[in-house]
């Protein structure tokens, strides 16, 4: 008996990938290209003199992406899993690295790290190594999940050790998405919900705490309560994003003929591109993308949903909770429904670590769907 489910397991693993997800991947990266050389042509030309430069470099960041991918499609979960703490370390030593002199800081952030010509940006990679952890822990450990010394306390402090890590570049809103990974692997992974709601209660204060504390981050909060009121300061960048949602209206200016881009809109290519894809293609546009990520998003929560093995199905659920929380916050920050911060719209924003992620976890749930059993 054993045999024949080795055998069964085996054979499953060299299955057949999800050809709808490939394509609902390839789809998204394609439009991501077309958006990052809509919207960023304009500020290229006028700081590098070459037009093309951003997406030159979407394009290059797109081949390592696919690389990794393919890569990511074909690694043994032996490896994959085998590593998990390996994983771990790594983006634990990636954030520490944010803080010494290989930082980079950014408008009083240090949030990258630099190799040479090349820019990383760890927590993107630190998402899926708490994924992998997280996946690991809650499939080893289901007999003592409910219990609060074992089930409870060790993937809080490990995600509470990276979180820290982010605070201190400062990332207030990495840190609210490596909670919110943590949040809903612990929901689908058995811990008691009396501690997930004591724990919700207690990071919500800790976060009020922490934006009242920093005039910096309170003046983005109440920018995004009337960003009206402030519109030549800390709102402007969410009016001028309302601005291009409001002249979209239904079909769209039309591809490239959007004006928010023509310095209006700070970070058109970046954060807020789906500004300009709402101002260019308009109500039916964003309907179209819409349904895009929707697609991609059942077809992801179908792999995770259809898996026999525990370990592979918890990986699947975290993997596709990582682009759907990206995607979700993103429009949620470009729509003014949730206060500003610097999150990338999944394959669509500019951004080489955003990107390459976004196509390694596209990789795992394919290299996945091999073992999805509808």
């Amino acid at each position: 008996m054993s045999t024949k489910l080795n055998a069964k397991k085996s054979s499953a693993a060299v299955g057949k990938l999800d050809p709808w997800l490939l394509t609902a991947t390839l789809l998204l990266g394609g439009f991501g290209l077309i958006m990052v050389l809509s919207s960023s042509g304009i500020t290229a030309e006028r700081d590098f003199a070459d037009k093309y430069f951003f997406f030159k470099r979407q394009l290059m960041y797109t081949g390592v992406g696919l690389t990794c991918m393919l890569a990511c499609m074909q690694m043994p979960r032996k490896m994959l899993y085998g590593l998990t703490y390996v994983w771990v370390a790594l983006a634990a030593i990636l954030l520490g690295l944010c803080l010494t002199p290989l930082g980079v800081n950014v408008k009083g952030a240090s949030r990258w790290v630099s190799f040479g010509p090349a820019n990383v940006q760890p927590l993107e990679f630190a998402k899926v190594a708490l994924v992998l952890y997280l996946a690991y822990f809650f499939s080893k450990k289901q007999e003592l999940v409910k219990t609060f010394s074992v089930g409870f306390l060790p993937p809080f402090i490990v995600t509470g050790f990276l979180c820290g890590l982010l605070l201190l570049q400062p990332d207030f809103g990495g840190t609210v998405v490596m909670a919110g990974l943590l949040f809903f692997m612990c929901l689908v992974g058995g811990t008691k919900l009396i501690y997930l709601i004591g724990s919700a209660m207690l990071g919500a204060g800790a976060g009020w705490l922490l934006i009242t504390s920093s005039p910096y981050r309170l003046k983005r909060w109440t920018a995004f309560l009337d960003p009206f009121a402030s519109a030549q300061n800390e709102g402007y960048q969410l009016v001028q994003s309302l601005y291009a949602f409001g002249s979209g209206q239904l079909w769209g200016t039309g591809m490239g003929a959007g004006k928010q881009k023509l310095f209006f809109l700070p970070e058109a290519h970046n954060d807020f591109i789906m500004a300009v894809v709402g101002e260019e293609l308009g109500f039916v546009g964003m309907s179209l993308f819409f349904i895009a990520i929707g697609f991609f998003l059942w077809r992801a929560f179908r792999v995770a949903l259809y898996q026999e093995d525990l370990q592979d199905r918890f990986t699947a659920f975290g993997i596709t909770c990582i682009v759907a929380l990206g995607m979700i916050l993103n429009l949620a920050v470009v729509l003014g429904t949730v206060p500003p911060k610097g999150i990338a719209m999944p394959f669509i924003s500019y951004g080489g670590s955003s990107l390459t992620v976004s196509f390694i976890c596209a990789g795992i749930l394919l290299n996945l769907s091999r073992t999805a059993k509808a």
